[in-house]
């Protein structure tokens, strides 16, 4: 291990990128849940600014009319690493690069992978190509926007994928986020493969929470598809149907409540304040 060693990147507000000298420029974008209205100005400008998209092939057609006349690379699902290194390779050669990503590229998204293959490359910032991070709204964030409001304490946040984690591993974590009393969000919960993941899960959330805490399982947020339930603990795996790679799910602590169909996960905010003055109480 190097101990001591400085990196210091120079921001400029101006330019909106940091100033090393470089090749060509990866960015990893992340595009939101799709819809062009929650992507950031930046992901827009660097997607218009970029000569070639690489992506995976629902993630590219998510930006389908932003990169007409450009090069462009899709890729099926679990070829990551063939991507990663494709889009590496082109800015090495002093092209401008997009890898674009649904949600936020720095939550289990392709930005990972980039800076574990530019590690493994022995990459330097002020030698190699430009590589910038842009995010993009999460399913955490989407999901959650539209029930309520769940994540007003802390949160975990855990994917029931174990192709790349084993699953004793990711037990491990669903227990330490039950029994911390954490609001809990799931990535992937189920998959064609991956069936008992979630029933694990639920059974493993029961024995720290009761049976009508609150849960909203989201499919597609913002997207067409978009499907919303809020339901409980002790009911969620009556919507199987809603159950997949674009669904997350929302399971609440011991503090939230269901009101009128939104999650609501107090701050805290009734024990120092009178939420509503007597005066407003008093107005019929």
């Amino acid at each position: 291990m190097t101990l001591g060693l400085e990196i210091i990147l120079y921001y400029s507000g101006i330019s909106n990128v940091y100033m090393q000298n470089t090749k060509g420029r990866l960015y990893v974008v992340g595009v939101g849940p799709g819809h062009h209205d929650h992507m950031t100005f930046r992901a827009k400008q660097v997607i218009e600014e970029s000569e070639i998209i690489v992506g995976y092939d629902t993630y590219v057609s998510l930006v389908e009319d932003l990169i007409e006349g450009k090069e462009v690379y899709r890729y099926a699902m679990t070829q990551e690493v063939d991507r990663a290194n494709q889009a590496i390779e082109f800015a090495e050669k002093g092209r401008i690069v997009s890898l674009v990503s649904s949600g936020d590229p720095g939550i289990y998204g392709m930005v990972g992978l980039i800076y574990e293959i530019l590690a493994d490359r022995k990459w330097k910032h002020d030698e190699g190509i430009y590589v910038e991070c842009v995010p993009g709204v999460s399913s955490l964030n989407s999901c959650s926007a539209l029930i309520g409001s769940p994540l007003m304490t802390d949160f975990a946040v855990v994917s029931m994928s174990d192709l790349l984690v084993p699953w004793e591993i990711i037990v491990k974590r669903v227990e330490a986020a039950a029994f911390g009393d954490y609001v809990t969000v799931i990535y992937n919960p189920a998959s064609k493969k991956r069936i008992h993941q979630l029933k694990d899960t639920k059974d493993i959330f029961l024995k720290y929470r009761k049976p009508d805490t609150p849960v909203a399982i989201v499919k597609g947020a913002f997207r067409d598809s978009q499907k919303i339930v809020v339901t409980t603990l002790e009911k969620l795996l009556d919507y199987n149907d809603m159950l997949g790679m674009i669904t997350t799910v929302i399971i609440g602590n011991s503090s939230t409540f269901n009101y009128n169909g939104l999650m609501i996960n107090p701050r805290g905010y009734k024990s120092k304040y009178e939420l509503v003055p007597e005066t407003t109480k008093s107005i019929k």
